[in-house]
């Protein structure tokens, strides 16, 4: 089997990554119309809950985003100059490309091709990829 992702953002990385452990012997390869490092957005954000199910599909990715992320457990709310805080909610977060950063690793070290700054055509995905 074949897999073709067009995209290379986080959710078509992480379904490259998690398909490929799954199937080891399947190709999948990703293509993203921007250099690796290029990113779009700002930061990335995950709760504690998001975290164990990071922990439960890809152990290794896991800890990585638990040494590279910030974390945090409040939650402070700003209105007409008055501060609320939340505590008791644990979040991580980090840039947007640090997170592409540490999937594209995962990816690499699992078998997945990645092509950077190669834009995928609509129109040619028939033609350019028949066996996908």
């Amino acid at each position: 089997m074949k897999i073709t992702v067009a995209g290379g953002g986080p959710g078509g990385l992480y379904f490259a990554l998690l398909t490929k452990k799954l199937r080891p012997d399947w190709r999948i390869e990703v293509y993203e119309q921007n250099a690796a490092d290029d990113t779009f957005g700002f930061g990335v954000v995950f709760s504690d809950e998001t975290l164990d199910e990071f922990l439960s599909r890809d152990p290794e990715s896991y800890e990585r985003i638990r040494d590279r992320f910030a974390y945090w457990d409040d939650v402070a709310i700003h209105y007409r100059g008055t501060e609320i805080r939340c505590a008791g909610n644990g979040f991580c977060g980090t840039s947007r490309v640090e997170l592409l950063t540490i999937l594209q690793e995962r990816c690499r070290e699992l078998g997945v091709r990645l092509s950077h700054s190669e834009r995928v055509d609509p129109a040619t995905l028939s033609t350019r990829f028949p066996d996908t």
